[in-house]
C-alpha cells in the first residue's frame, strides 16, 4: 500500500517558503544596518541575528519534516503558532493584509503538518 505523503509535501514547501521570508527578512535589515546614520549597534546586531537564526531553524525544521522526521512535526507546528500570533498582531496593529495573509498561512501550514495522512507518512498512526 502507498501512504499519500501530498500534505505534508505541501507543509514541506510552505516552511521553505517561510524560512526563505525570514532569510530575506534578514538581508533587508542588513542592508538597513549598513546604510542607516543613526543606528544603536547592539539592537541592530540583535535583531538581525535573531532573524537570522529563525531562518535557519525553520529551514532546517522543513528540511527534516521533508525527510520525514517525526521528531519535527512538534518544531513545525511551533513555528506556525509564532506565525499566527504575528500575523494576529499584525491585524490588530499593523497592515491589516500581512496579518490576514499570515493567519492563512500558519493556519493551512499547520493543519497540513497535522492531517491524518501526514500522520501516516510519518508513521505516527
Amino acid at each position: 500500500m502507498t501512504i499519500s505523503a501530498a500534505p505534508l509535501d505541501w507543509g514541506v514547501r510552505l516552511l521553505y517558503l517561510q524560512g526563505a521570508g525570514l532569510a530575506v527578512l534578514t538581508a533587508y535589515l542588513i542592508v538597513l544596518d549598513l546604510t542607516r546614520d543613526d543606528v544603536v549597534i547592539a539592537i541592530a546586531a540583535s535583531l538581525t541575528v535573531m532573524s537570522a537564526l529563525a531562518a535557519a531553524s525553520v529551514l532546517l525544521v522543513a528540511r527534516a519534516l521533508g525527510r520525514r522526521s517525526v521528531r519535527a512535526r512538534g518544531p513545525a507546528v511551533v513555528v506556525q503558532l509564532f506565525v499566527l500570533a504575528t500575523g494576529g498582531f499584525l491585524v490588530q496593529y499593523g497592515t491589516l493584509w500581512a496579518g490576514v495573509g499570515l493567519l492563512i498561512l500558519g493556519a493551512v501550514t499547520a493543519a497540513l503538518v497535522l492531517v491524518p495522512p501526514s500522520s501516516r507518512a510519518l508513521g505516527v498512526d
